[in-house]
């Protein structure tokens, strides 16, 4: 699975996420907003978003986190967020996370663009 994980990152690592749709990725993160805000200090089901690009995991203030995402030890670049979006369980396996990943490469991109876009406001 981490093969699978990896590779899916190799395919993504070759796009620019700079270069994706910050708007086409708002309307692709409506998928996201029943559990995740962009706003700081806004937990849901899942935590908050905000500034997530760059952070490391399982490290939003007053957010519990399952064991394997507390655990996973993993900083939240730009490759390893494609790879999340993608295929959550085999990035994060025992994640709590009921979101099954988004099927579009060009959807992940844009709604990382919007992740950047929104931590920078």
């Amino acid at each position: 699975m981490l093969l699978i994980g990896l590779s899916t990152v190799c395919c993504l690592a070759t796009q620019s996420f700079a270069e994706g749709d910050a708007k086409a990725g708002k309307k692709v993160f409506k998928k996201c907003k029943a559990c995740h805000e962009v706003k700081a200090d806004k937990n849901k089901s899942g935590p908050s978003l905000y500034k997530i690009v760059g952070a490391s995991s399982g490290a939003v203030e007053g957010f519990s986190y399952s064991g394997a995402m507390a655990e996973a030890n993993l900083v939240w670049d730009e490759e390893t967020l494609a790879a999340f979006l993608a295929k959550p369980k085999d990035v994060v396996p025992g994640n709590k996370m009921a979101f099954p990943g988004l099927k579009k490469p060009e959807q992940i991109q844009d709604v990382i663009a919007y992740l950047i876009a929104a931590g920078e406001k």
